[in-house]
């Protein structure tokens, strides 16, 4: 099962009672699959979810009294057994539907302000939206995504002004022929679930993003010591190569003034210490021993050059 599905799982879960349950299922007959009035008065929201399905038909049967609901299995292939579940409502179709705010022909998306009038009915609007048209990538994978598709602009929107509400700076952007309210950023993922009641996989997508977060920062650090023992060990080998240069080229080292000398010998006898560890063995800085160490590589530049120079002014 997917960490979407998970998410969904939880929220068909939630116990929700009057305004919120309406708000909720606003919602989810607004967004979920395509309602229609037929020549029967009877509307049918259809869903691949089945525990959607469920719950739609529970939130309509608890919140209006002597209602004909069915729950209909369409098969739509047999070799993958993929299925999708309607629930038809039979009777009260206009109350209902007026109650709830739909338009069933999907002319007039707007949401009433009383499905909206209080902070916990936006809570149970934007679960049904999720719950309805919304999707959540799994915090192991390598890209944040948390995304509600609508089909109607001005709905799209109004969960935009909802979202924002809630401090989730949700965007909108248009894809296939509809639109997508979308948050990226992994802490807003972590505030918009935990808004719509997915309390046990919000801190299950945190303490993903945590492990993550920590083995990519151990990782960095791991890629920029190696870097920065990698940069040591060249420069090093660099300064064995002009130490070497230079002795061939004047005969002994021990010709080289005292403090010149001891660090060229040092680096000769400890080929892989950092600067600051020849000059912890020399009993000077980190500093000294640059400074000695360009005065060694200046004069092999000197020699390769044929300038004249004088070893006692090193």
């Amino acid at each position: 099962m997917s960490y979407a599905a998970d998410v969904k799982k939880e929220l068909t879960g939630l116990l929700v009672h009057n305004g919120n349950a309406k708000a909720e299922l606003s919602a989810l007959m607004r967004m979920n699959g395509v309602s229609t009035l037929g020549f029967d008065q009877t509307v049918s929201v259809r869903t691949e979810n089945a525990a959607i399905a469920r719950r739609i038909y529970t939130l309509l049967t608890q919140n209006y009294a002597d209602i004909i609901v069915e729950v209909t299995v369409a098969d739509h292939n047999h070799i993958s057994q993929h299925k999708s579940y309607g629930v038809l409502l039979k009777t009260q179709v206009n109350e209902v539907m007026a109650d709830l705010g739909v338009d069933p022909f999907g002319l007039h998306p707007e949401i009433p302000s009383r499905i909206l009038n209080q902070v916990d009915k936006r809570r149970s609007f934007l679960r049904g939206a999720f719950l309805a048209a919304g999707s959540v990538n799994s915090p192991e994978k390598a890209n944040y995504h948390l995304e509600i598709y609508t089909s109607h602009e001005e709905l799209a929107e109004q969960l935009l002004i909802i979202m924002k509400e809630f401090n989730l700076p949700a965007k909108i952007t248009d894809r296939a022929g509809g639109y997508i309210v979308y948050l990226k950023r992994a802490e807003k993922i972590v505030d918009f679930l935990s808004t719509i009641g997915a309390t046990q996989t919000m801190l299950r997508f945190e303490d993903i993003r945590m492990m993550r977060d920590m083995r990519n920062s151990v990782n960095r650090m791991t890629n920029a010591e190696m870097a920065n023992i990698q940069k040591t060990a060249d420069a090093a080998n660099k300064q064995v190569q002009q130490i070497l240069f230079i002795a061939n080229a004047i005969g002994d080292l021990d010709l080289l003034p005292p403090k010149i000398r001891d660090i060229a010998k040092a680096r000769l006898e400890f080929p892989d210490d950092s600067l600051s560890e020849l000059g912890d063995r020399l009993d000077i800085s980190k500093s000294g021993a640059n400074h000695r160490m360009r005065k060694l590589k200046e004069l092999a530049q000197m020699i390769k050059d044929g300038a004249i120079y004088d070893l006692s002014k090193l």
